[in-house]
């Protein structure tokens, strides 16, 4: 996959550094489960000098159960607050049983299935930090009846160290996604099978 570059030094591969062509390349190579969609979407501008975008949604029996994004973001000049010249900024969002909002070790085991995710693919990275959040509605008066509803959300940014050989962080957020919709984990020795990408618009 081909995921898109926003830049504020020049257009196309020609006002890029090598070294983040480099990560854009490798962030295609990763592997992703047959139940995620993954596509590339605009990146955000004014953070970073050099930066792209994934997005992805996980569909299991049909049904959309998690969603998510990963941002990489590049100054060639180093940054103080990463310490380092690339971060990863990622997020996802999971429809979650409504009787789990209320346990209070979810937002520890959400966190922990990020850094379990990172660590099970070799993503080696610093200065980890984010937030967990969860929300519960509840409905009343005619709507009642349809119940309440849950979502956990896991937002975090990571300075990854391997730079620019990103498939595994890449592969680390799209488990996230996959673990937070309730799929099973894919069976050590089993092949994964390709995911869609980019049918609903330009190629990832």
């Amino acid at each position: 996959m081909v995921a898109r570059q926003e830049s504020h030094q020049g257009s196309g591969a020609a006002g890029e550094p090598p070294e983040f062509s480099a990560a854009v390349a490798s962030m295609g190579e990763a592997v992703l489960r047959q139940e995620i969609f993954c596509e590339q979407m605009p990146a955000p501008q004014r953070i970073a000098p050099f930066a792209t975008a994934l997005s992805a949604d996980v569909t299991l029996d049909d049904e959309e159960v998690a969603t998510g994004r990963i941002v990489l973001l590049h100054d060639p000049a180093g940054n103080d607050a990463w310490d380092g010249t690339f971060r990863c900024v990622a997020y996802c969002r999971a429809e979650i049983d409504h009787a789990l909002a209320t346990d209070p070790m979810l937002t520890d085991v959400g966190w922990t299935w990020l850094t379990d995710a990172l660590e099970s693919h070799g993503a080696e990275y610093s200065m980890l930090s984010g937030t967990v959040t969860r929300v519960a509605t509840e409905s009343y008066g005619t709507m009642a009846g349809d119940g309440g509803s849950a979502q956990l959300e896991v937002r975090a940014s990571w300075t990854p160290t391997d730079a620019p050989d990103l498939a595994a962080h890449v592969e680390a957020w799209a488990e996230l996604l996959c673990t937070a919709g309730g799929l099973e984990p894919v069976p050590d020795g089993v092949a994964v099978m390709p995911s869609r990408r980019g049918q609903r618009g330009s190629s990832v």
